[in-house]
């Protein structure tokens, strides 16, 4: 069989992505913040692109309305022109003095202001003060900031004093003395290797040294978190009030030293839309705030102008077609918005009216054929957007839930249900909590809700609710 090279003529179809219509679908799953941060980036990075500022100029001012400003005679208005405004404001002028001023205002003053914020302390940070100022020597400083350094987020040592030991080339009696003197650091119980450690530390340092208290900690802490508490009292031949004494002295404990000194910062939300309800309706308001309205730089679309040929007039088109895209593509991703807020108020219109009990199921397919588009695209438009409604700023995402059939036919939403289970633990009496059994027949017979018990379980373990037994208050 002989190889031979020929020439075919094939008709196809293919979707390109092109690297516009990239940009225009990773906008649209931007979060508000994301959005802002990435219109700055493309500010800095292409010349034909500026933020339009809103100016007003002499002719607005002096075409005023008469009655919205005052009259000034002529030799007032010779006053303000020739007035030496440096002498009248004195200390407030912009103009640099030579002026006698103290030693602690002028380091205040040249100070910066990134130098007068305070930032949040660190476990380790907070724990490396303590070391610096403890006599110790310098092998000793060296195992303390090792040991330091395999803390988790809660406080508990990672690692083996015998790794520490070989890390450090110290020997392991000096590694365990530099670890029972850092478990006594503030706070109390740091570098504990368990939780029975952490709080038999914590009562060594309160003086707590009654041996039916250390034995509940150190032999029966399994028993108190599962609530066995009568063979407690058979074994130590207590009464429940005593007990639940030295049980209000272990939950006065912390388990968790070092989560106080957590790393994590308190994540703000700013949302995209508000929904304001006036005159019986519901108005939509984009939140345009911070958003810089974009524009075409006249000054170098007549430099692009003046090219006529060259690389620079060609850098500079492809700069305009960039910039010209950006602001279609941000008018469509808040039109896009717009169009999916609007449909989720009106599927949605029981809760902005009455609440998350209210809620209905809906899925993205319900909203796509409402206003005409892909899934998808609305899948991306509500990713981290978030709406301020009449009952608090709610995740878009929020919005679509699965449904669960009524005795009618009809059907409710997850949430709407998750909402009357959360509602019903937190009225329920603590020495009687309702079991998953009870709460899927108060559903059956209030709301004729068709729900199993293992849904009401999966329910409230996403909610964070306990089980009835851990739920449940003996004393």
């Amino acid at each position: 069989m002989g190889l031979e090279l020929r020439q075919n003529l094939k008709l196809t179809q293919q979707l390109v992505m092109t690297p516009q219509l990239q940009q225009a679908i990773k906008l649209l799953q931007l979060s508000r913040f994301e959005l802002l941060e990435a219109v700055q980036q493309e500010l800095l990075e292409n010349p034909m692109l500026e933020e339009g500022v809103k100016e007003i100029s002499e002719e607005h001012d002096i075409q005023a309305p008469m009655e919205s400003r005052p009259e000034v005679s002529h030799e007032d208005a010779e006053l303000m022109r020739n007035a030496d405004w440096e002498n009248y404001l004195g200390d407030f002028s912009s103009t640099a003095k030579q002026v006698q001023f103290k030693e602690t205002e002028a380091l205040e003053e040249m100070m910066s202001y990134e130098a007068r914020l305070s930032g949040k302390p660190s476990l380790d940070g907070h724990l490396l003060w303590q070391l610096c100022l403890s006599n110790i020597t310098e092998e000793e400083e060296m195992i303390g900031e090792a040991i330091i350094g395999n803390l988790d987020s809660q406080g508990y040592l990672m690692s083996s004093a015998e790794d520490i030991a070989s890390e450090t080339l110290s020997p392991l009696a000096l590694v365990e003395s530099m670890l029972h003197r850092l478990q006594r650091f503030d706070p109390v119980g740091v570098a504990a290797r368990s939780p029975k450690e952490c709080l038999l530390i914590q009562l060594e340092m309160l003086g707590q040294d009654d041996p039916i208290l250390v034995s509940l900690v150190a032999d029966h802490l399994e028993d108190i978190e599962k609530r066995r508490y009568k063979p407690l009292l058979r074994k130590f031949k207590i009464q429940m009030e005593d007990l639940k004494a030295y049980l209000d002295i272990i939950q006065s404990l912390d388990p968790m030293p070092g989560a106080s000194y957590g790393s994590e910062s308190t994540i703000y939300v700013s949302p995209d839309v508000f929904v304001y309800e006036y005159e019986g309706d519901f108005v939509i308001v984009m939140n345009d705030d911070g958003l810089p309205k974009l524009q075409l730089s006249p000054y170098y679309m007549d430099d692009m102008h003046l090219a006529v040929k060259g690389p620079d007039r060609e850098y500079l088109h492809d700069k305009m077609r960039s910039a010209m895209w950006l602001m279609k593509s941000l008018h469509q991703r808040q039109r896009t918005l717009y169009k999916v807020v609007e449909s989720i108020v009106r599927f949605q219109r029981g809760f902005f009216e009455h609440g998350v009990t209210k809620l209905k199921p809906l899925i993205l397919k319900d909203v796509a054929d409402d206003i005409e588009m892909h899934e998808s695209t609305v899948s991306r438009i509500t990713t981290n957007k978030y709406v301020a409604t009449p009952h608090g700023i709610m995740e878009l995402k929020f919005f679509f839930n699965s449904a669960l059939e009524m005795d009618d036919g009809t059907q409710v939403g997850s949430e709407s249900v998750k909402a009357i289970i959360k509602k019903m633990v937190s009225e329920e009496d603590p020495k009687h909590p309702f079991s998953d059994e009870k709460i899927a027949a108060v559903l059956k017979e209030t709301l004729d809700v068709n729900i199993a018990r293992r849904t009401v379980a999966k329910y409230r373990a996403v909610l964070g609710i306990d089980s009835s037994s851990k739920r449940k208050q003996v004393f």
